[in-house]
């Protein structure tokens, strides 16, 4: 089956205080089955001269395949994009799905990096929210939206988004304690990809002025209403969630982890959300670390990425892994 890419964009308060140039923008990007005669092209990531990351393949603005079809949200990771979760997001399209990401703002990797886009993470859940909303405002892509059939997934930071759009509560007090308890653990560190903001960056950040009202709104639900199932890769930052939140989610959650992880360590995140979520099943991949949820690495990002681009099993056998974990949940799940 075809896949079609569109992209738009939609606005919401959180990007303003999150963006480095204080822009209102979020920027999404839909996949959705497309007709028969359209024509995909190489989708990238990096300079088009010498791209780092294969993504898939798409055809721009093709024309949308007849129907309704169940619908995702899709979260990228720290420093991510819509784009370089496009393997997972068109395989999703191409499995007959229609697929919303989004560029989170001042948390991405095509715009400046921010501490108050890594420390406002549940604004995230904002940022599916206001693109879903935009979707269906879009008269050539509502009348294929099934809302009735909604779900969510996340890879990383994207995770702990897609938990929180189902409604999952924030807690900033018990992540801050357990950061204080355990300052060594992976997501209390600084991040590779922001390595100059420290925990106590965050700390300082929340609570300036201009952070300190969406603090205030941490523990507000952040919900989207209608998600039926969510689908988490290697989730991070589960520490911030309320534990007894958790335990009163009511839908599926399907986590899939690698083993090699330490960057989102599965024993303090997707094993502990496991634990706690009452309709969670967890499946682990062997020697699989967390940056093998990325897109492909090619020649040249192997070059010049270093530990992002090393990987002790092939890319491409976990994404399918993560693709066919993924499409029986939602089948079962989004009926």
């Amino acid at each position: 089956m075809p896949v079609g890419e569109r992209h738009g964009t939609t606005h919401t308060p959180g990007a303003a205080v999150r963006d480095a140039a204080h822009s209102d923008v979020v920027r999404y990007t839909v996949w959705y089955p497309a007709t028969a005669d359209s024509k995909e092209a190489p989708i990238t990531v990096g300079p088009p001269s010498a791209p780092l990351f294969d993504v898939g393949s798409a055809s721009a603005d093709a024309g949308i395949a007849g129907g309704r079809f169940p619908t995702l949200l899709l979260s990228h990771g720290n420093g991510g994009s819509a784009r370089m979760m496009g393997w997972f997001g068109i395989a999703m399209a191409r499995a007959g799905y229609l697929v919303i990401a989004v560029d989170h703002p001042g948390n991405n990797g095509m715009d400046p990096m921010t501490v108050a886009g890594s420390t406002l993470l549940w604004e995230r859940a904002e940022d599916l929210k206001a693109a879903l909303k935009a979707v269906l405002a879009d008269g050539a892509l509502a009348p294929h939206v099934d809302t009735a059939r909604l779900g969510v997934a996340g890879f990383s930071a994207g995770g702990f988004a897609a938990l929180a759009a189902a409604g999952a509560r924030v807690d900033v007090d018990h992540f801050i304690a357990f950061c204080r308890a355990h300052p060594s653990d992976s997501t209390c560190m600084p991040q590779k990809e922001s390595p100059d903001i420290t925990f106590e960056d965050h700390l300082k950040a929340a609570a300036t002025p201009e952070l300190a009202p969406f603090m205030r709104q941490a523990k507000d639900s952040h919900a989207i209403p209608g998600v039926r199932a969510v689908f988490v890769m290697a989730p991070g930052a589960v520490q911030a969630f309320d534990p007894e939140g958790l335990k009163s989610m009511r839908q599926p959650v399907s986590i899939l982890l690698g083993k090699a992880d330490d960057v989102a360590q599965p024993a303090t995140n997707g094993e502990e959300a496991a634990k706690l979520l009452p309709h969670a099943s967890i499946h682990e991949l062997d020697k699989v670390g967390h940056y093998d949820f990325l897109a492909t690495c090619t020649q040249a990002g192997r070059e010049q990425l270093g530990p992002l681009c090393k990987h002790a099993v092939a890319q491409d056998k976990t994404h399918a892994a993560a693709i066919r974990q993924a499409t029986d949940f939602f089948a079962a799940n989004l009926r």
